[in-house]
């Protein structure tokens, strides 16, 4: 008996959290949806994660809604790929020695669009491998 109450009670947490997380990747995301998943071990941390699937601490947080980058738990399961079906476009996987001013030119598209699309909030800092959305030039601002 007090192995099923324990049992439920880890599954009544583990949906709890779930159930939080979900709602803050939609809200901070606009438009995107989580094309790639990852369940945190015991011992990670966000930023051998981020580096590990080539994107920054900043976009795990804003796209799993986690306000301290220090506090994350095994067994969370992090969006850690988003698309943005809605944007149209093509992809671009970066490339040794690209920089985001570079793609942005290559495409026709402005770079402040460009990073914005790929929630890159330092624009500088790309990494080789790292998917990025070319949207439709038709709806870049002048």
């Amino acid at each position: 008996m007090f192995r099923t109450k324990a049992a439920l009670s880890i599954i009544l947490t583990v949906v709890i959290v779930m159930a939080s997380v979900a709602p803050a990747f939609a809200q901070s995301t606009s438009g995107a949806v989580c094309a790639q998943t990852h369940i945190v071990q015991r011992g990670e941390t966000l930023s051998r994660i981020a580096r590990t699937y080539g994107v920054t601490v900043a976009n795990l947080q804003g796209w799993n809604g986690i306000v301290n980058a220090n506090k994350i738990y095994a067994g969370t399961s992090l969006c850690v790929k988003v698309s943005y079906p809605n944007q149209g476009g093509t992809t671009y996987v970066v490339q040794k020695g690209d920089t985001l001013a570079a793609i942005a030119r290559r495409y026709g598209v402005n770079m402040n669009v460009l990073a914005q699309v790929n929630n890159i909030s330092n624009v500088n800092r790309i990494y080789v491998g790292q998917v990025l959305v070319i949207p439709d030039v038709t709806i870049q601002p002048v």
